[in-house]
């Protein structure tokens, strides 16, 4: 019997949006998808050994999980990530992956970089799963259109799950049988926004760096052991989100920065929903300096509290969660000041 084709999909950066999606759509092709460890320290040394100086931490870590892979599949999923919407493409690390794993020095299984790039529906995501098909051997349409219909459906509920509150790891094991919705239904999720009982922070910035546990060194996790609402942009419904695409006089050129900056006006604008903004910004980030300043002159603007936290390799948790405890106090005084007021 034929071994089945392994492909491997590193758990970092577009992991946290795309995967249900790519997941789903390699099994109905027929391959077995495996995907790298949690983040630790040896992926994040790994990673930093191997990759280019000036890269972020987000990248320096996907390199250590593409190293984690290399000796356990037959190939690497990493598509060339140009554009989810047809106007903003992702960072340019991101349109360079493929190539930066490739010269990194270290042997590596074949490379599935296919072009990601929808520019309207269904013209450009079917041109990507036909060349996906294509890389592993498949050609029988019928079994492409199952599989990307398949794939659609999981990544649909995947987005609702998100919207409703839940961390793409909770979503992740909802959405593929090994949890339950009502599991996970607490912290920031129960509307009282501003009820005078909690405080509610919108904590913005990239999905792989405030979701990765390790690199972001537990922020969303330390947020809620305080007892802090956490709103993330995944959260914002895509219909204002549109709407604030509108609103700002330049968007930015970069698909994650105005999701961020989007959620963020949105926020600012809708006051009683938040009582703070945290910004997550990788140290090295281009884009995210933009965003981070923008974020920030908006806050001021609306009057409500911001604090940027700047991860690297030499993040640590004791830093973090000295930061988040002086700011969440200074919301709940901020907050009993306003009800006595």
């Amino acid at each position: 019997m034929k071994r089945q084709i392994r492909v491997g999909i590193p758990r970092a950066l577009s992991y946290y949006t795309f995967f249900p999606m790519w997941k789903v759509y390699l099994e109905k092709l027929g391959a077995e998808v495996i995907i790298s460890e949690q983040t630790n320290r040896r992926i994040l040394e790994a990673g930093i050994k191997e990759t280019v100086n000036d890269a972020c931490i987000p990248i320096k870590v996907f390199h250590g999980h593409v190293f984690d892979l290399a000796n356990k599949v037959d190939y690497l999923f990493i598509p060339r990530m140009v554009s989810a919407d047809g106007k903003a493409t992702f960072c340019p690390k991101f349109l360079g992956l493929p190539d930066m794993v490739r010269f990194a020095g270290v042997a590596m299984p074949k490379i599935i970089d296919v072009r990601y790039h929808i520019k309207g529906f269904p013209g450009g995501l079917t041109r990507f799963f036909i060349a996906v098909a294509g890389s592993i051997g498949v050609k029988n349409p019928v079994t492409m259109i199952r599989a990307a219909t398949s794939a659609l459906v999981v990544q649909k509920k995947y987005k609702q799950l998100l919207q409703e509150g839940l961390k793409p790891v909770e979503a992740l094991k909802v959405v593929f049988g090994s949890g339950k919705r009502d599991d996970y239904h607490r912290s920031g999720r129960s509307k009282k926004w501003r009820g005078g009982k909690r405080v509610s922070v919108a904590l913005l910035g990239y999905p792989y760096a405030i979701f990765d546990p390790y690199i972001s060194a537990g922020i969303y996790e330390k947020l809620i052991k305080l007892d802090v609402d956490v709103i993330t942009f995944e959260q914002i419904p895509n219909k204002q989100m549109r709407h604030y695409s509108k609103v700002m006089p330049q968007n930015f050129f970069w698909y994650y920065s105005n999701q961020v900056c989007w959620a963020g006006l949105y926020l600012l604008e809708n006051k009683n929903i938040i009582d703070g903004i945290i910004h997550v910004t990788a140290f090295g980030c281009g884009p995210d300096a933009m965003v981070d300043k923008t974020l920030e002159l908006e806050a001021k603007h609306a009057g409500l509290p911001f604090l940027s936290l700047t991860i690297d390799e030499h993040t640590g948790e004791g830093g973090v969660q000295t930061r988040l405890e002086a700011f969440v106090d200074m919301l709940w005084t901020r907050q009993a000041k306003h009800r006595a007021g």
